[in-house]
Formats: C-alpha cells, sequence, structure tokens
C-alpha cells in the first residue's frame, strides 16, 4: 500500500492529472520531489505570464477583494474568504474553498441577485476542454460547501484586440450549460482517484493519453522500454491511430505487412527503417534546381507576448526580436550577419533595417520550414510600412529546404521526424547544438522574453552572457542549414 504522507486535498491540477491518466496523479502526489516535477526556466516563465493575465483580468473586473495569501496557507485563504463572504462581499479574487478531499480557488466570484458569478481567467485565446472540467470541479466544490452558483464563465485573452487600444483584451464567454453536465461527474472522478492513492502504483499502459491534453511529465518512465520504431513513430501517423495499430498486432514499424496503406513519406520512412539504410531518392537533384550558386540561410527568434505591448500587435503574436543570416563567400567561407533585440522598445524598425541589407547581396534565400520566415517578414513589413518593398522581395526569394529533405530523403534515425535538430546530424554528423547552453527554439524565446521585458533578473554579467548564448544559438541554425544544404548537393 501507499507509505508516504500524501497532501490533505487534491488541487485543481491534481485532479486533472487525474483524468488524463491514473499512474500521473500516484506518481504527482506521492512523488512531490521527483525531477520530472522540477520547474524548468520555461515553465516557470510560461506561469508567470499566467499571473500577469491572471492580475490585469482583475482590473476589467474592478472594486474586488484579493484574499492574499501565499498558496500554501490554506487555512488562512479559507478564513479570509469565508470572512468575505459573511461581510457581503461583492467581488473576491481568489476565494478559496475545500472539501475534505478538494481545494480549489476561484479568480474571480462575483455575487448576483442568484447567488455567485465564477470566472475562471484563461491566458489562452479560446476556450478548452480542459477549463470546462476545471470549472465543473469548483463548481462541485462550491456546491458542497453550500455556495449558490447562478453562473459559470470564461474570460480568455481576445486575439483580436490590437495594441495600443487593450480596452476589449479579454473575451467573456458564459459556459454555464457546457459545464452542467460534468459536475455529476465530478464525485466519481474524485472517488476512483482516492482509491488509486489508497493503492500501489497503478500499472497503465501507454496510450494517447500520454500527451493528450498536455505532456505527461512521467511519460519518459513509462515510454523507457518502448522498442526503437515504434508505430507511434510513424509520420504523421497520429496517436490515436498509432495505438490503434498496437491493439491490432502491430508494435513496430518491421511489424507492419508489406502492402500496408502509409503516404508516400511514410512509405520511404517504413522502407528505411526495413532496409536500414539512407534513403536518397533520385528526384532530389531537380528538387534542388531552385536553389542557386548565391544563396543566402536565414533564421529567426521571436517572441510571442499574452499582453501585446507593441503598436498593432495581438495577444501571442510571434514578434520577430533576433535573426541570423549566414552565406558562403567565393572562397568557400561562410559569411554571418546577425541581430538581436537589447530593452523592451519595439524592436521591429531596427531589425527589419538590419535584416534588408544582411540579405542584399544574394539571389535566394533559404529557411528551414521557411512558412515561419515568411510570417516573420511579412509582420515586419506591415509594422515598418517604409521597408515594406524591401521586405517583400526578401518574402519573394525564400526557398524552402524542409519539404526537400521531407519528399526526397529518409534516414531510420529521424524516427519519424524532420526537424533540423534531427535531420542535421544525422545527414552530415555536425553535432552543432551539443555544446550549446540554449539548444531548443523554446528555450531561446523564453529567455529573449525575460532579457527584453524582465531585464532586473539579470546581472549586467549575466546579461552579456545570456545574450551571447542566444546569438550562439541562432547562428548555429542558419550555419547548421547551410551545411544540410551543401550535404544534400552532395547526395
Amino acid at each position: 500500500m501507499n507509505t508516504t504522507n500524501p497532501k490533505k486535498r487534491l488541487s485543481k491540477s491534481d485532479y486533472l492529472a487525474g483524468l488524463q491518466c491514473p499512474k500521473h496523479l500516484w506518481l504527482r502526489i506521492n512523488e512531490r520531489v521527483a525531477k520530472e516535477l522540477e520547474v524548468d526556466e520555461g515553465v516557470e516563465d510560461l506561469l508567470e505570464q499566467g499571473r500577469k493575465v491572471g492580475e490585469l483580468a482583475r482590473t476589467y473586473v474592478p472594486g474586488g477583494t484579493l484574499i492574499e495569501y501565499p498558496y500554501y496557507a490554506t487555512d488562512d485563504r479559507l478564513r479570509a474568504t469565508t470572512a468575505a463572504i459573511d461581510s457581503d462581499v461583492k467581488i473576491i479574487y481568489e476565494a478559496a474553498f475545500a472539501t475534505e478531499k478538494l481545494f480549489v480557488a476561484i479568480d474571480i466570484l462575483e455575487r448576483d441577485s442568484d447567488g455567485f458569478v465564477v470566472t475562471e481567467v484563461k491566458s489562452t485565446t479560446s476556450v478548452k476542454d480542459e477549463h470546462l472540467l476545471e470549472l465543473a470541479l469548483q463548481a462541485y466544490v462550491l456546491r458542497k460547501c453550500g455556495i449558490q452558483v447562478s453562473k459559470l464563465q470564461l474570460m480568455h485573452l481576445n486575439s483580436d484586440c490590437t495594441y495600443p487600444d487593450l480596452a476589449h483584451l479579454f473575451f467573456t464567454k458564459d459556459v454555464t450549460k457546457d459545464v452542467a453536465p460534468l459536475i455529476d461527474k465530478v464525485e466519481e472522478g474524485i472517488r476512483a482517484q482516492v482509491e488509486v492513492l489508497s493503492g500501489y502504483l497503478p500499472d497503465i499502459q501507454i496510450g494517447a493519453h500520454c500527451s493528450t491534453p498536455r505532456e505527461c511529465a512521467f511519460a519518459s518512465r513509462c515510454w523507457a522500454d518502448v522498442p526503437p520504431h515504434h508505430v507511434t513513430t510513424i509520420y504523421r501517423m497520429g496517436a490515436s491511430k498509432a495505438f490503434e495499430l498496437v491493439e491490432e498486432g502491430f508494435t513496430t514499424i518491421h511489424d507492419l505487412p508489406s502492402d500496408f496503406k502509409l503516404s508516400a513519406t511514410a512509405e520511404r520512412q517504413r522502407r528505411s527503417v526495413v532496409e536500414d539504410g539512407l534513403i536518397v531518392e533520385p528526384t532530389l537533384v531537380e528538387a534542388l534546381t531552385d536553389f542557386p550558386s548565391s544563396i543566402g540561410f536565414l533564421d529567426f527568434e521571436t517572441v510571442a507576448i499574452a499582453i501585446p505591448m507593441w503598436n498593432g500587435c495581438h495577444p501571442y503574436d510571434a514578434v520577430p526580436v533576433q535573426f541570423s543570416f549566414t552565406s558562403m563567400d567565393p572562397k568557400g567561407v561562410f559569411v554571418h550577419s546577425e541581430w538581436l533585440a537589447d530593452g523592451p522598445d519595439d524592436p521591429r524598425e531596427a531589425i527589419a533595417m538590419a535584416l534588408v541589407d544582411a540579405c542584399r547581396d544574394v539571389d535566394k534565400i533559404a529557411a528551414y520550414n521557411a512558412g515561419f520566415e515568411r510570417m516573420c517578414v511579412r509582420h515586419l513589413a506591415n509594422a515598418v510600412p517604409f521597408l515594406s518593398a524591401e521586405l517583400k522581395q526578401i518574402e519573394e526569394r525564400l526557398l524552402n529546404l524542409l519539404p526537400v529533405v521531407r519528399n526526397h530523403v529518409y534516414h531510420p534515425a529521424f524516427f519519424g521526424g524532420f526537424g533540423l535538430k534531427q535531420v542535421l546530424p544525422v545527414l552530415t554528423g555536425e553535432r552543432v547544438y551539443d555544446a550549446l547552453e540554449i539548444a531548443d527554439g523554446s528555450s531561446a524565446s523564453w529567455l529573449l522574453q525575460a532579457l527584453l521585458l524582465e531585464p532586473s533578473q539579470f546581472t549586467s554579467d549575466e546579461r552579456s552572457q545570456r545574450r551571447q548564448e542566444l546569438l550562439a544559438y541562432c547562428r548555429a541554425d542558419t550555419e547548421g542549414l547551410a551545411k544540410l544544404y551543401y550535404r544534400l548537393k552532395e547526395l
């Protein structure tokens, strides 16, 4: 049996974890110091962004009383909430309620003539299924506490809101009818979760639930013994379809019959895995004909800020704040240009000017997944109209290297993915990211956001060091892309 000292009450996050997977819940509660639960910089920045959205949301429903205690001061929060309700406070922020097994905090609790309106604030731009489950749990706890709920609503960011007019930054949707049928299921769900926690670690097989609605923190444990080339690695198969294959007895790509119907890319993957070797289609030659000798390689890094702060921006617009550009001179030496924003001021005019200058002397510009670079260039063209013609020319010169790889080349070590960091070391032997402090785009984006918008987090030396790390990462992308291109030409 479970011999640890579990939490007295389950939180909203615990409950959602249990709905996704009982094993996840058990580990979350009984291994609270597990390494997988440590919050990294990216997650912490995401949580901080959510906190800022929540704080700002209160100003759109003003005049309330904040239950202002640390998250762990449960009893103080409960007492303060009871006092506020007894005092007929009209609006309460972070109102806390509990049953013997559950604890919830309500973002905004507003008294009306029929009881109380519950508002859950989200930093997303739409309502998601898990939001409704959260509200169902809150409504259930409030009901148990004798609180009459008259309305349940979601308050989320409005993607149409444009800075500087933030009057309509939030959109509030009444979801009372959507949540109602979910409330009655909460008690059964909690009963099942309490039973799970009273026993041994449950034996749950891997499945689509490992990544839906979000990636499980403990997924690496459950997937540790999964064989190479598992059917979940089949290109664009989809988790649900892949696990249907598992139920039919097909565990790896090797198990699939030769006449099993796959997309052209997935079939190339199957052939490569079965033959255990690199496949290069003859069509690769034609695919590279649009790539001239005078060519540069471009990569952007962006920040996606929940609360827009630059003219014309919307919530989560991907705003370019860094680029790297690499080309090769006639002697075969890489020539490099780069730009990185510094501080919270709107960087788009400066980065656009630097970009136009960097791209001036090449006929074509290659990117990996060029749709992203095209979006960045268009964003800059809209934000900096006096450079729109030059930026449009850059957009017209963009070539996409990703489909060249995806449609004509496959190696078993791709494992169904075609990201630059998967493809580059396999085809070139270059492991350009291994020695870098920053080795993925998500980390770069969060660090960029912190450096630009929260500079007080860093000393002067730390700031200088992190900027150099960002420049090195972005440069690795374009130099790696150039090496990949010339390797494809060799192939």
